[in-house]
């Protein structure tokens, strides 16, 4: 299956992955060749990929924001639990995974993968179904860290179980939690951290699956933060207490 890549940073982060086959890269008539659109026609011709001048019209069937350029690309590469613990293995590094339960909203999806990739996070898990896929949208919302990632679809039970067996302490975020601690004793070591959908937040099978329930302290007048702002301050929290 092929599908359009758009924007500046998601086709350049693309092409940097190498994970995809690249079958056309469209650069929008007038573009000036600097900056990324540089940087991505270099990437091209290293590669041999076509790249064809395009009327922007035309580029705006693809998407309004396309930003002057886009890529016709494979299916995203989805990957598996045991390669990302492979990841963490020949990184010599304790497991850093984080397990999105059911998030809905694509832009979402991108902020907290722009953010797990920023953290070293080693990868992420996903439910089989009735979640946000890795969409073109979620690449773009992503700014192309989707592209270096390793991203497993899974049924999430038994993706929490493996990743237990293989020592991996799974920790929940919630605003009914225990008060989350800078420099927790629960986010070193091997972490499954897990982030609820936008509106139920954590399934009770995922909650049940968890070692323990943890909510980011604050101090202000709201209850809470959105999941891709709460799962992102505890992403790097976690990244915090791993490297103290």
């Amino acid at each position: 299956m092929k599908e359009f890549i758009y924007s500046r940073n998601a086709v350049y982060e693309t092409l940097r992955a190498k994970r995809r086959d690249i079958f056309e890269i469209q650069i929008a008539e007038g573009a000036q060749e600097k900056g990324k659109i540089e940087q991505i026609l270099k990437l091209a011709k290293e590669r041999k990929i076509k790249v064809t001048r395009t009327p922007r019209p035309r580029l705006d069937k693809i998407h309004e924001n396309h930003q002057g350029v886009a890529a016709e690309v494979s299916a995203y590469p989805y990957s598996d639990v045991i390669e990302i613990l492979d990841a963490a293995r020949q990184k010599s590094e304790p497991p850093f995974v984080l397990i999105l339960d059911s998030l809905q909203d694509p832009q979402n999806f991108g902020t907290l993968l722009r953010t797990a990739e920023a953290v070293g996070v080693h990868g992420i898990v996903i439910p089989l179904a009735r979640t946000v896929e890795v969409t073109p949208a979620v690449v773009n919302a992503s700014s192309g860290a989707s592209e270096h990632l390793l991203i497993a679809q899974a049924n999430l039970s038994q993706a929490i179980d493996a990743l237990k067996d293989a020592e991996t302490w799974i920790v929940g975020l919630d605003q009914h939690g225990v008060r989350m601690e800078a420099n927790s004793r629960h986010l070193r070591g091997a972490l499954g951290l897990v982030v609820g959908s936008e509106g139920e937040g954590l399934h009770d099978l995922t909650r049940r699956k968890c070692d323990i329930i943890l909510k980011l302290p604050m101090c202000g007048e709201i209850e809470s933060l959105n999941a891709a702002v709460a799962g992102s301050v505890a992403l790097y929290m976690a990244y915090l207490s791993r490297v103290a």
